[in-house]
This record gives structure tokens, sequence and C-alpha cells, in this order.
């Protein structure tokens, strides 16, 4: 099958499935127990200013009209107005979901980075203590529940040595003009620390072990025994020989972890009180705000197929025996 064919393919795919979600979201959220009116509607108002609120949102409809005229709206990108904020959905997810991707970016790239590193050397010293430390050191790591260690981070970094804020995004009182003024502050960048060293310590057991893992298969390939009979230097056999080819299982893991955190990192986002989109979709589910959840849900969704079709098509240049059949 052609590489275009494959991915034309797979886009049918990802769409049907996105499709399937987008239905049982909009039917699960309206099988809940619970009165949505209850979150928007004033209790000084009367009964018909009550009943004016519910069909301009549209719930007086019957179910089945009300779910056809959300996929009318969907195709042309609109994801609703929030029951609570009465603003568009879009415009409430933007910064949510900006504020996360920067979170889940870099601690994406502290746990990758760290955990490639910290792989491939432990699996070229195997059998020291240098080992043994670093893999306990990983296992303990990944078990600590993300919301438990970023309490005991709070209490050490910001209560015990006041080196960093305790939560929030930005200092209170602190203005700025501006999304780069904001996110390219002191300020942001101090609040952001904790958070990505919580994030980033948590996940960093599973690409470590992974590239150790696969680095205790390769160390004894012809290809890395060919390396040193050039005379290659250890550090350039185990970096740039070794460890590329140990790169798929992190790539496929990489991937699902980018998709996963940014609904996943609910626990992180309300220890830190960061304003994140998964922090937002449990508030909207709690205030039954059924637009803001789902336009969430939906988001996340199609940044997942996305990076699914993107890893599915850098796998073939990491690796060229891998084709497209």
């Amino acid at each position: 099958m052609s590489k275009q064919r494959h991915l034309s393919s797979r886009i049918v795919q990802n769409l049907f499935t996105l499709f399937v979600l987008i239905t049982i979201v909009f039917f699960l959220f309206r099988l809940l127990p619970g009165d949505p009116t209850v979150a928007m509607v004033d209790p000084s108002l009367s009964a018909a200013d009550r009943q004016v609120l519910v069909e301009r949102f549209g719930l007086d409809k019957p179910l089945t009209q009300q779910y056809l005229l959300y996929l009318k709206e969907l195709i042309k990108g609109n994801l609703g107005v929030s029951f609570r904020y009465y603003s568009p959905v879009s415009q409430i997810l933007g910064e949510k979901l900006l504020n996360t991707a920067i979170l889940v970016i870099l601690i994406f790239l502290f746990a990758h980075i760290v955990g490639i590193i910290g792989g491939v050397l432990l699996a070229w010293y195997r059998g020291t203590t240098f080992e043994l430390l670093g893999n306990f050191t990983a296992l303990f790591l990944r078990s600590m529940p993300p919301f438990w260690f970023g309490v005991i981070m709070v209490v050490i970094f910001s209560f015990w040595f006041n080196l960093f804020p305790e939560g929030g995004i930005l200092s209170p009182g602190h203005r700025v003009s501006g999304l780069a003024a904001k996110y390219f502050s002191w300020d942001f960048l101090h609040h952001l620390i904790l958070p990505v060293l919580v994030g980033g310590l948590h996940y960093m057991g599973l690409p470590l072990l992974l590239v150790r893992n696969t680095m205790l298969e390769l160390k004894g390939e012809g290809f890395v025994e060919m390396a040193r009979a050039k005379g290659l230097s250890e550090t350039v056999v185990m970096f740039k020989h070794a460890a590329r080819n140990a790169l798929l299982p992190v790539i496929t893991a990489g991937a699902f972890f980018l998709g996963r955190a940014l609904g996943g990192l609910v626990l992180i986002e309300f220890v830190f009180s960061w304003p994140g989109i998964g922090r937002e979709m449990v508030n909207a589910i709690n205030g039954r705000d059924f637009p803001v959840a789902q336009g969430a849900f939906i988001l996340i969704a199609v940044i997942i197929i996305v990076i699914n079709i993107l890893t599915d098509l850098i796998y073939p240049y990491l690796d060229p025996r891998i084709q497209h059949v």
C-alpha cells in the first residue's frame, strides 16, 4: 500500500472514531442525573425568563434534534456557548488548552530527555551500583501518585524553603498585557518549574526503562560491534548507534503520553491550581456545563488522532525496515 493510500485510510478510520466519540459523549452527558439549567439560571428569574434562557440554548428541543443541531454547528467549527460563562466554548478552552499544552510539552521533554539518557547509561553500566540506584529511583518515582508527590514537593519547596510558588500561573496582583508578556515573564516561569519537575520525575520511569531494556537487547548486535571495530569511542557507539535503534518503543510510548497527558494531568493541575483544560473539564462536568465538557473531550480527541497519525508516519524514517503494507 502506498503512503498516500495508507494515510487516507488512517484519516478515514480516525474520523469515524471521532464521530463515534462525539456521539457517545453528547448522549452520555445528557443521561447524567441533574438539571443543566441550574448552573445557568438565576433563582430570582421568573418562570418565563427561565424558559427564554432554556430555549436560547436549545434545551427545550427533543434530544435527537439537539444532537443534529450540535453536529451541524460542529461542522462549522462552532463548539457552542458555555452555560456557566455565557461565552463561546472555543474562547474559554483556547487559553486553557495553551496552558495545558505548555505544561505537557515541558513535562514530556523533561521526562523523555532525562529518561532516554538515563536508560542508555543504565544499560551500558549494567550490573553496577549506578544501575541498581537508577532502577530503584525510576520505579519509586513512578509508583508515587502524582497528587501525593505534588503535595510533598509543595510542602518542601514552597512552605519549608520558600523557593517556588505553591500554585497558580501568576502571582496575585501580577498584571501582564498580552500573551507574550504573560508566557515569557519570569513570574510565569517561576510558577511553571515545580509542576514540570513533579510531572517530569513521575513520568520519567517509562522511557527510562524502555530504553534500558531495548539497549540491553542491542548491546550484542553486529552493528554495535562493527562501530566498536571502527575505533569509535564508547560514547559515540552508545548514543549515536545503539540509542537511535532503541527509540522506536519510546516514540510509541511518547505519542501515547502526549495524548493522555492533555486530559490526564488533572491531578497535577489541581494540586498546583494550574488553569488547564483538564481542570476546566472536571469543573464543567461537576457544573453540568455540557458544551465546555464536550468541547474539551473533542479537542483532546482531535489532538490524540493527529499525534497518532504523525507517529505512524515517522516510524519508517526511524526504522526503514518498517513499511506500510
